[in-house]
């Protein structure tokens, strides 16, 4: 998808073309000069969509479906938090 503006009437559009096609330099609205401008790259997807179910791996028979619990970090046992943020101490 390539975005063209022309130079004499302002006119913006943009146009899906193959990477080999040659760029456009008339604009369909007043016959004036194309110029394509840089702009981010557009992307198109095709198909049924993306979604994490369709790559992700199966899970195993091991696994549960309970979160797992975060560890306690390491100024819990010593009673003192240097950062003093844990909650456990000074």
């Amino acid at each position: 998808m390539y975005e063209y503006s022309c130079k004499e009437c302002g006119y913006r559009f943009e146009k899906i073309q193959s990477f080999s096609a040659k760029p456009l330099t008339e604009c369909p609205k007043c016959q004036g000069e194309l110029v394509r401008p840089l702009t981010a790259p557009a992307l198109q997807f095709k198909g049924s969509g993306w979604y994490v179910n369709d790559y992700a791996s199966k899970p195993s028979a091991s696994s549960s479906d309970a979160p797992a619990a975060a560890p306690a970090p390491a100024c819990a046992a010593t009673g003192s938090c240097p950062l003093g943020g844990c909650g456990s101490g000074s």
